[in-house]
């Protein structure tokens, strides 16, 4: 992470499948859009109330994209880790435009009120002795892009 950047976790639920487009340099490219909504219990009435939902739209690069794509779906309960980024374009017809999306460096599905199956490991698990989950050494890159000039923002 680069000084300056505004990193945020997210913990909440996909509105959609993932859309996976794959840039003109190959690059894979998942975006999707996360819900989260705060939950507080209310003791004057003795239950939960759900806050105001917020919508963060999301997008990750490569291989973390091409996983993204395979393993959720829409209502996937997740946890997400990232960057703030914002995206400035101008439109075709001149008008200038500007949004705010989370780069997603990594992301998993949440365990809290259901269970996973991991269906593979990662290749330098692949590669030690023993079935130490723990002995991996190397961590997966993050990836990013950006728009070209004129044009509107990957997410």
């Amino acid at each position: 992470m680069s000084f300056g950047e505004t990193p945020i976790t997210l913990v909440g639920n996909l509105t959609d499948d993932p859309e996976l487009k794959f840039t003109e340099g190959g690059a894979a490219l998942a975006k999707f859009t996360i819900a989260v909504t705060p939950r507080s219990f209310d003791r004057n009435s003795n239950q939960w109330k759900d806050g105001t939902t917020a919508f963060y739209r999301c997008a990750a690069w490569r291989t973390l994209a091409e996983h993204v794509a395979d393993s959720l779906s829409k209502g996937s309960r997740v946890v997400a880790m990232g960057r703030m980024r914002q995206h400035d374009w101008t439109t075709d017809t001149g008008e200038k435009r500007s949004m705010l999306a989370v780069e997603v460096d990594d992301i998993g599905a949440s365990v809290r009120f259901t269970t996973v199956t991991i269906n593979g490991k990662h290749p330098a698990q692949k590669s030690q002795a023993g079935d130490d989950p723990w002995a991996a050494t190397s961590a997966p890159a993050s990836g990013g892009g950006s728009a070209a000039e004129g044009a509107e923002p990957p997410f």
